[in-house]
């Protein structure tokens, strides 16, 4: 069993892969911001030094050769930052960009059932935060560069100033590292329920208009606001649980930084450092600060990035729906309109008729619309036969019910439709293609039981006239649809149990009129 809190492996290697695919850019980044660090923990110690060997001895060749080296040093430094992080933004933009391919990909597969909140939170927050551990490792590299330094800088200035900073860094680290679990479960939590969130919102908004009808818009209203209200509570315990920790972070690390100072003063009153050397203290303890807070804020940045990882890895290890076998069972269809029963996954049967052939149209069980006019949607309204299409549809009265006709303004998705008005204009678009092989998937499940055997007609006139050489394949379960084909395949975990016409099976066949009377 995974231990609780633990990133399952295929979280663990998006990371690792995001870090092997722009290794080049991380391992010049981590130089570069390694080098403006270092040179940020040098500014102090060069203070300290023109204090010594300028200020205090009153020469002004030696401050003007150790102001122009600080010049240099800010020059450098300014330069560093600027290259690395430029190479590590088109890593991080990059590596977000391949997430957002892989997930959509694995979307569009018609074979993976993925929820449309989770999408849209995973491609965009989620790949994001996953991206960001190519920046979180040169920062993480370049504070530790910096506290190196500024540990052997006090050191040459004391011993003890040096220890304080090579073992209480350590120790801060570790204690911290003990949130690193908590803040992943919470962040975990957060993204879980607001993709939950986000997919019901999607839901409500593509079906409002059958939620009026029905008069369950209240209802639905209700159920929203019960998951909005779970997700802002799950926001809440994360966004409290990163504060606490920022909090102790913070104080920890000031609380070093301080300390640092005040023992450099100490040792100051007591005649054992310079006044050169407790400038260059006091500025490395300020500076401190700022890797400090790096390093103790770097378990929960990673803690983020992990979290994040794991939703991405859960829609990329979503597995395809196994197709009914390993070629497709069906034998040839030239001519005829052939209906198709299957069970127990008629989704992964339609998937194997999608090979990529011009000559064969697969018209998903769910369509899509997009914005734009009615015209556009049909993606070729000048070819002949629009009206035919639209008729054999019943698409043509969704067309007559706007003053605009083809040119009426839709939304995207077809938001502002109801569902059978959608069906019925993604199957307009499909018969207007006239591919040799048309395959539907259940084109019928949002109309009603009239426009359903007008439509069934419509597909059989359209495609089936006399010396028709067209194949139709239609994989549904409705009489209607199934009455007007010339015969009916009945699949069973990919194999072929019965075939015949309609008539018969329903006579015959227990089973089939299970499956289709209702």
């Amino acid at each position: 069993m995974r231990e609780r809190g633990s990133a399952p492996p295929m979280a663990v290697n998006i990371l690792w892969r995001a870090l092997a695919r722009n290794r080049g850019r991380v391992a010049l980044g981590s130089l570069l911001i390694g080098v403006h660090q270092a040179c940020e923990a040098l500014v102090p110690i060069l203070i300290g030094v023109i204090v010594d060997r300028a200020v205090a001895t009153r020469d002004l060749g030696q401050l003007v050769l150790w102001v122009g080296v600080l010049a240099a040093l800010f020059l450098a430094l300014t330069t560093a930052y600027r290259m690395g992080a430029r190479l590590l933004m088109r890593a991080i933009a990059e590596e977000a960009h391949l997430l957002r391919l892989e997930v959509a990909a694995k979307v569009l597969d018609p074979r993976t059932e993925v929820r449309t909140g989770d999408v849209l939170t995973i491609s965009t927050t989620d790949a994001d935060t996953t991206s960001y551990l190519l920046d979180y490792l040169p920062r993480i590299f370049g504070a530790l560069v910096a506290t190196a330094i500024s540990a052997v800088g006090l050191c040459l200035i004391s011993v003890r100033l040096g220890l304080v900073v090579l073992i209480g860094t350590p120790l801060v680290l570790l204690a911290l590292q003990r949130a690193a679990p908590r803040i992943t479960r919470r962040v975990a939590a957060r993204q879980e329920v607001a993709g939950r969130a986000a997919s019901l919102a999607t839901d409500l908004v593509t079906g409002l208009r059958p939620l009026r009808g029905i008069g369950a818009q209240e209802a639905a209203a209700h159920r929203y606001r019960e998951v909005s209200r779970e997700s802002l509570d799950a926001t809440l315990r994360a966004a409290r649980t990163m504060g606490r920790f920022q909090a102790a972070s913070s104080t920890v690390s000031t609380l070093l930084a301080c300390g640092i100072a005040i023992l450099a003063g100490w040792f100051a009153l007591s005649g054992r450092i310079s006044a050169g050397e407790l400038v260059t203290v006091i500025g490395l303890a300020a500076f401190l600060g700022e890797p400090f807070g790096t390093l103790s804020a770097a378990p929960g940045w990673i803690a983020a990035s992990r979290a994040s990882a794991e939703r991405v890895a859960s829609v990329l290890s979503v597995s395809p729906h196994k197709p009914p076998a390993a070629h497709n069972p069906l034998p040839a269809v030239r001519g005829e309109c052939v209906g198709v029963v299957a069970e127990p996954d008629a989704a992964a049967l339609v998937s194997l008729f999608d090979d990529g052939s011009p000559d064969v149209l697969v018209a998903p069980h769910h369509p899509e619309l997009f914005s734009g006019t009615i015209r556009d949607n049909l993606i070729d309204p000048g070819r002949s036969g629009v009206q035919r299409a639209l008729a054999a549809s019943a698409a043509d009265d969704v067309v007559a019910a706007h003053p605009d006709g083809l040119d009426h303004a839709i939304a995207d998705r077809g938001a502002a439709l109801s569902g059978g008005q959608r069906q019925r204009l993604a199957l307009a678009r499909a018969l207007l293609a006239e591919p040799k092989l048309l395959v539907l998937h259940e084109p019928t499940t949002a109309v009603d039981a009239v426009t359903e055997h007008a439509i069934a007609r419509g597909i059989k006139e359209l495609r089936h006239g006399p010396g028709s050489t067209l194949g139709t394949v239609l994989v549904t379960t409705s009489p209607a649809l199934l009455a007007v084909t010339d015969r009916v395949i009945v699949l069973r975990d990919g194999e072929v149990v019965a075939t015949g016409t309609h008539a018969s099976l329903a006579a015959t066949d227990e089973t089939y009129r299970a499956a289709v009377l209702r």
